[in-house]
């Protein structure tokens, strides 16, 4: 790290209590009314900070302007070229470039509906924090890690699927060459140094696949399941640990990307008793890492995600001509529909999974993580649950889950407190706080995109308001209440009685990018697939339309929608410049024509 006034530095410490004084104050500190020059200290075990100092003589009338420059560099020599370059830079023209970068980035889609906080959101704020500091830092206030976290990111970069494809091309391929041969990878690594953990948790595998199929719908990019990629090489995991820390070798062993996906697919295939698949040492929710511990328990969430991704798979090898794999990975997505419909069912609505010795999680059985609102969403953002039982899983979410009058959705209830079962690390926190039957904001935005699945509009829009961050600053007393940012997800929002309503971990959260998606295409109803979109939105029945504004290659759409019946779902009929448009959900081309398109959408 490095600070530059420009070359204007006549003194400078590196060390704070210098600066202050003692007995001093940032409001008059000794350094600002002493004669001497600053004594220049640098180095290690100081209260760090940087003061650079100057003298600037101004007569009557005059101005002068300081450029004060921070950064950071791989090494000194690239820190003393950076200072160099940006001394003599023109650095209006730099301002200028950087304006332009995030306009191109965050201004790809602009979005005008009747909910301002949305608009605020979906116009900039999401993309940036998804980028800057789920991408790019991996660290923020309450998490200052640094490493890459292998479902997190993958999750993350599937946000800029369409308007930045290479960003999430390049990261699947960079998570891809974190698997062993045996099909599980490092569940997170620290890119500096390579070192990370081989572990038990089961999810991983399956997101890779997921998110390259996801990939190659929207960009229309197949070529990328060609790319080779190589293992890495490692000790595998002795029977008695949970996972192991090391920094592994590069294989020998190379394959092309789809390789890898299978790969991870077909290691995830082994079911326990109720047919669902192994938990392992944890799913989505690492904090219920002792659940299937002894390797036979279950997890009926990992189960639709699964379906969902071998569906997609199977669609992808039968094109390669893989047909052995895709029939069998389609004989063990029917499979897992039959099985989950059956044995997860619970009544009104679907188990979380099942523990290593058969008794269920998340079931009316439970006294404690009686209903968990990730198998139920994704009961319906599958396609495998039951049309009819689906409905009743995502109203029980409605009723048990969603505390509208304190403004929370929770991921389970009741918390993890008294009883005998230990399902992991999550027991640790206290009851109502982060995974704990607190809000945990991922999740509960999986129940809007499942709201908006079901034609829900009214609800989908009333849980986004709700866990959008701006709305939980209205007023002074939810400023005081919530605590954090008002421009920036939280990861989770408190439920614990003394603490409800306060934000947890905000900036380092996957919600941003899943906040985004949920607002743009499960609300707004805008898809992309390859070379065309479609828009099929799913809104309040209130709202009188909604406009967007899309710069795709050199064209700009302008989309109006207008919905003069009141629905929340259903396009009457479509026209593109001027010309009505056949198909539900109508495919729009993407033309690279540099020409303004207009898109008119009438719902009915």
């Amino acid at each position: 790290a490095f600070a530059d006034f420009r070359g204007a530095q006549t003194s400078y410490t590196a060390d704070r209590r210098e600066f202050i004084g003692r007995n001093g104050s940032l409001s008059n500190p000794a350094a600002l009314a002493a004669s001497a020059p600053l004594s220049g200290r640098v180095g290690a075990g100081l209260d760090p900070c940087a003061a650079l100092q100057t003298t600037i003589k101004l007569g009557p009338g005059e101005t002068a302007e300081c450029v004060f420059l921070l950064g950071d560099a791989e090494n000194s020599a690239a820190a003393q070229s950076l200072i160099e370059r940006y001394r003599t830079a023109d650095l209006d023209a730099v301002l200028q470039e950087v304006h332009a970068h995030w306009s191109d980035v965050l201004g790809a889609i602009a979005v005008k509906t009747p909910d301002r906080s949305m608009d605020i959101m979906l116009n900039g704020w999401l993309l940036y924090q998804a980028l800057a500091c789920r991408i790019w830092a991996r660290s923020a206030f309450y998490q200052a890690s640094g490493a890459y976290g292998f479902r997190d990111q993958l999750q993350d970069t599937m946000t800029f699927a369409a308007i930045q494809p290479q960003l999430t091309r390049a990261h699947i391929l960079k998570a891809a060459a974190r698997q062993f041969p045996e099909g599980d990878v490092q569940h997170w690594w620290l890119p500096h140094t390579e070192q990370g953990v081989r572990t038990r948790i089961s999810d991983d595998r399956v997101w890779l696949a997921f998110a390259t199929a996801h990939y190659a719908r929207v960009s229309g990019d197949a070529g990328v399941l060609d790319e080779i990629v190589p293992f890495l090489s490692g000790p595998q995991l002795a029977p008695d640990q949970s996972e192991a820390f090391f920094k592994p070798d590069v294989s020998g062993q190379t394959a092309s990307l789809y390789e890898h996906c299978a790969s991870a697919l077909d290691a995830s295939l082994a079911t326990g008793a109720h047919g669902a698949p192994l938990m392992g040492g944890g799913d989505w929710n690492d904090a219920m890492n002792r659940v299937g511990a002894g390797g036979k328990g279950e997890s009926v969430w990992l189960g639709w995600l699964l379906y969902s991704t071998l569906q997609a798979f199977a669609d992808i090898g039968k094109s390669r001509g893989d047909k052995s794999r895709a029939t069998r990975w389609r004989t063990s997505a029917d499979a897992l529909q039959i099985a989950l419909n059956r044995e997860a069912w619970d009544g009104d609505w679907y188990c979380r999974g099942w523990y290593d010795d058969g008794a269920p999680l998340g079931s009316s059985a439970s006294d404690e993580c009686r209903i968990d609102s990730i198998a139920q969403s994704w009961a319906v953002l599958s396609g495998a649950g039951d049309p009819q039982l689906v409905r009743r899983a995502m109203a029980a979410v409605e009723r048990d889950l969603i505390r509208s009058q304190e403004g929370l959705a929770l991921l389970f209830t009741p918390a993890f407190d008294q009883s005998s079962r230990e399902p992991g690390y999550i027991k640790g926190y206290p009851p109502g706080i982060r995974e704990n039957g607190g809000q945990y904001t991922h999740a509960a935005l999986w129940s809007v995109m499942a709201f908006a699945a079901l034609g829900e509009g009214d609800k989908a829009a009333a849980l986004f308001w709700m866990l959008n961050p701006v709305n939980h600053t209205r007023t002074r007393t939810d400023v005081y209440r919530y605590k954090v940012e008002p421009y920036a997800v939280a990861a989770d929002v408190y439920a614990a009685p003394l603490h409800a309503g306060r934000g947890g971990w905000t900036w380092y959260t996957g919600s941003a990018g899943l906040m985004h998606r949920a607002g743009i295409e499960s609300i707004l109803g805008l898809r992309f697939e390859g070379a065309s979109f479609t828009l099929d939105p799913c809104i309040p029945k209130s709202w009188p339309g909604f406009e967007i504004r899309l710069r795709l290659l050199s064209a700009i759409y302008v989309i109006k929608v207008e919905n003069p019946v009141g629905v929340s779902r259903g396009i009457a009929h479509i026209v593109v410049d001027g010309a009505p448009l056949p198909g539900r959900p109508p495919h729009i081309p993407i033309r690279d024509d540099g020409a303004l398109h207009s898109v008119d959408v009438t719902l009915g």
